[in-house]
């Protein structure tokens, strides 16, 4: 309990002096919260814009460290696993507890991915994603296979109808062109969950492709407790 102590001042301290959010709010908050929540959910500290705009940039390079750290030893990164995906997608979307975002890795024939898109962005309750685009920048880079990622900010650990649909959506508009559906990753707060592993991922077209917007509708966000108070898993 001292040690998780120790490195939370620590982690206070580094903050605030990097974002310019004041020590003693900061301080006071994480009396009672979980002091990640600060990152996930910036606007609970009501920052200032160029406060708002230094969490961001903080949550980018986390991120982008955290991909970097794990692939360091690899010229690519390969996507052939249900673990890697999950991994490389939570490194991404982790830390998105304010918005919702709709993400597409495309990849070549041996699965290592030729370039990663953010497809669409929304708000915490909902975003819409646009089959259209997806086809776009598929057959600009003339992938062989997908890799479909979004975050729940509610921290919802179940697929939801919406994610269903949006999957089979996605087969019925890329079976018919040889363009595989690996993988539909949901992000859930610190852990991942991944469709084809639950074997939900459906291999087929059901239907002729429609390319009209896709609704998605995630839980209403809840703020986590301190974790030094309870402890979460995976």
């Amino acid at each position: 309990m001292k040690q998780d102590l120790v490195h939370t001042e620590k982690f206070l301290k580094g903050l605030t002096t990097l974002t310019g959010l004041p020590y003693k709010k900061v301080q006071q908050y994480v009396k009672e919260n979980n002091p990640f929540n600060i990152l996930e959910h910036p606007h609970i500290m009501e920052p200032n814009e160029k406060q708002l705009k230094k969490i961001g940039l903080l949550n980018e390079f986390i991120a982008a460290y955290s991909i970097l750290k794990i692939y360091e030893d690899n010229e690519k990164i390969t996507l052939n696993t249900t673990t890697i995906s999950g991994q490389y997608f939570l490194a991404l979307l982790g830390g998105m507890k304010d918005r919702e975002r709709f993400m597409v890795a495309f990849l070549d024939n041996g699965n290592n991915i030729i370039e990663t898109k953010i497809m669409s962005e929304g708000s915490i309750g909902e975003t819409a994603v646009y089959p259209r685009e997806v086809l776009k920048y598929a057959l600009a880079c003339d992938c062989n296979a997908m890799v479909l990622a979004h975050n729940h900010p509610g921290g919802s650990k179940n697929f939801s109808p919406d994610d269903k649909v949006l999957t089979q959506r996605m087969v019925d508009i890329f079976h018919p062109l040889n363009i595989k559906i690996l993988d539909h990753i949901i992000v859930a707060g610190t852990g991942y969950f991944s469709m084809a592993e639950k074997g939900v991922v459906p291999y087929h077209n059901k239907d002729k492709a429609n390319y009209e917007a896709i609704a998605l509708n995630p839980t209403p966000v809840r703020e986590q407790k301190n974790r030094f108070q309870n402890t979460h898993s995976r």
